[in-house]
């Protein structure tokens, strides 16, 4: 059985322990060195770099979002231990883990600490398809002559240097398609190290759940649950065009991963169409209060994804989903593209007063899509408004002012609802 030795990279028969380094951390997998494509995904990643810059909170369970009236943006495995999740009220955080220590989040610091993991992934092949700031599809078919190693050993180095030179943990998925990768990234996490060879992948996946397929959402689930589809064992009972009668191109897309097919690339030249967010609430809302926080909130957060990426959108979106899962979605045309949270959140706002009263809502999400450089960006103006440059001034200044001083030294009032 070929095994890796995690530590010290060693390659070796089977074995309990590494015999260079005697270390227990120890990769076997009867196509170890024959898979390609893999799946990284960093470790609780915005916690991890607010750890990392202040050892202080090394020990400590870590919340990062919004104020006591906000939400969680992401949590320290500790935190996760006691019950606390992403987009969870924060007030409700604070009860499940009290002693929790609440940052705000530092964009501008998670998007070096990107930046520097994609070049350690850059290294290893020219096939790097990243889908956010801390996950990203690699291809390391036909590297093993330029490296000297197999695909294997070159993804242990790479959380190893992660870990070593920028102090951030990362999980590693390792199979032969992207789906199969994405799936065995989350299986042993943090730190983990998880691989789905092609001989074992329909009896891995028969009992598995068809939550596990990225893209299906509560009210996805809630379909097939429906019909009786639980697992992957169900979903293959079904004919191939009744799956597509049913669900439409997703139905086709379902019938090939419940036999673990998935035919996508990974492509380093695939364009960002879009940029977005979104939020759950975990108690359905009508107030136009909360409501107003969380679209301020999200634009915010796709403003700053905006200026990191040097993009800005000709088109904001407004995606609202009521309590019996139906989803209203509006959007609309800029006379110019704009990066500015302020222009995105008034925008969105106005959106939301032609549906507002349509709720209780379950999810409210904000976007911004028809992508363009930076250097179109907010370039006419707003005849109709002729505040909206000073308060892009000022939001630009408040930016610079946040990367000297932290994101705390200026917050929005309404970002406090």
């Amino acid at each position: 059985m070929p095994s890796l030795c995690r530590d010290c990279l060693a390659s070796f028969d089977l074995a309990a322990r590494c015999p260079a380094c005697r270390s227990p951390r120890i990769l076997s997998h009867p196509e170890l060195f024959d898979l390609t494509i893999a799946h990284m995904d960093c470790d609780a990643f915005y916690a991890s770099v607010e750890k990392r810059d202040d050892p202080n909170l090394r020990d400590k369970p870590v919340i990062v979002g919004g104020g006591r009236r906000g939400v969680v943006t992401t949590a320290c495995y500790i935190a996760r231990i006691k019950g606390v999740r992403s987009a969870m009220p924060m007030f409700q955080a604070l009860k499940l883990c009290p002693e929790a220590t609440v940052v705000k989040g530092r964009m501008s610091a998670y998007v070096e600490a990107s930046k520097a993991i994609r070049a350690m992934m850059d290294e290893l092949s020219p096939v790097v398809e990243p889908l956010s700031l801390d996950e990203a599809f690699i291809d390391l078919t036909g590297t093993e002559k330029l490296h000297g190693a197999p695909p294997a050993v070159m993804l242990a180095r790479l959380v190893n240097r992660m870990q070593d030179e920028l102090g951030l943990g990362g999980s590693i998925g390792l199979s032969h398609n992207k789906f199969l990768a994405k799936v065995a990234s989350d299986l042993d996490k943090p730190r983990g190290f998880s691989i789905i060879g092609k001989a074992e992948t329909h009896d891995f996946l028969t009992e598995k759940p068809v939550r596990m397929i990225w893209g299906i959402g509560p009210a996805a689930q809630a379909s097939l649950e429906r019909v009786g589809i639980r697992t992957f064992a169900d979903l293959r009972r079904w004919d191939r065009k009744d799956l597509g009668a049913r669900f439409g191109a997703m139905g086709d897309r379902l019938w090939h991963l419940a036999r673990g097919e998935d035919r996508r690339r990974v492509s380093a030249n695939a364009p960002v169409k879009s940029i977005s967010n979104e939020t759950t609430f975990f108690d359905d809302t009508a107030n136009p209060d909360i409501l107003d926080g969380h679209i301020w909130r999200l634009s915010e957060k796709i403003a700053d994804r905006a200026k990191a990426r040097n993009k800005a959108g000709r088109i904001v979106t407004l995606k609202l989903k009521r309590a019996n899962h139906t989803s209203l979605t509006r959007r609309i045309s800029l006379p110019d593209a704009t990066q500015v949270a302020d222009r995105i959140y008034r925008t969105a706002r106005q959106l939301f007063d032609l549906v507002g009263d349509e709720g209780p809502y379950r999810l409210i999400g904000v976007g911004i899509s028809d992508l363009v450089n930076a250097t179109e960006a907010d370039v006419s103006g707003d005849l109709l408004d002729p505040q909206a440059k000073q308060r892009a001034s000022a939001e630009r200044a408040a930016d610079t002012i946040r990367a000297k001083f932290g994101q705390d030294a200026i917050v929005k009032g309404r970002a406090l609802r």
